[in-house]
């Protein structure tokens, strides 16, 4: 049994969901959002919130879509309600990031500046040039935007250069020795 699944979505107020067929549209202060929910669950509104559970709960599918399913409506519940946010840091001499119109401006030690165009739906802010602040109320957009700026020069284990999330930690080597 699914212990995330179990549980049901609570409707924070200001925010309005409606059910249609499988689909479930969350509309919020910061956006509208929508999921459709697999064949394999099923889906209805409750006074808790909403509620989702398995068609057939001995069916390996249905079990296996039913905590994901949960998750992914609870994902756009709280997106329309306070949005998500991703921080970067970049460490190197030289290293520094900017916001100029709808791209943004990397300098990661190439010849070139990286030029990311920012995709809609995404705000980016550089509050310091070695700081990237990613927000939005789409989770997954949020976070694939974040793992491309990381992908141009990912943190190295030596003396820690790169581009790295604010949270993460780097494994430092010692490096060569006589």
């Amino acid at each position: 049994m699914s212990r995330i699944g179990k549980l049901a979505v609570p409707v924070p107020s200001g925010v309005s969901a409606d059910i249609d067929g499988q689909t479930v549209s969350v509309k919020g202060p910061k956006g509208t959002l929508s999921f459709t929910v697999n064949d394999a669950c099923k889906v209805e509104k409750t006074d808790d919130g909403i509620k989702i559970s398995p068609v057939d709960a001995d069916d390996k599918k249905a079990r296996s879509m039913w905590g994901m399913s949960r998750t992914m409506v609870s994902n756009i519940v709280v997106g329309v309600s306070e949005g998500f946010e991703k921080k970067l840091q970049i460490n190197g001499v030289g290293y520094r990031a900017q916001v100029q119109g709808q791209n943004l401006q990397l300098a990661l030690g190439f010849s070139h500046d990286v030029i990311y165009p920012i995709p809609d739906g995404i705000d980016i802010k550089c509050p310091k040039p070695t700081e990237v602040t990613i927000s939005g109320i789409d989770r997954q957009q949020v976070g694939q935007v974040a793992a491309e700026i990381r992908e141009y020069r990912p943190p190295e284990p030596y003396k820690g250069k790169g581009v790295k999330y604010a949270d993460e930690f780097i494994v430092r080597k010692e490096g060569k020795k006589k």
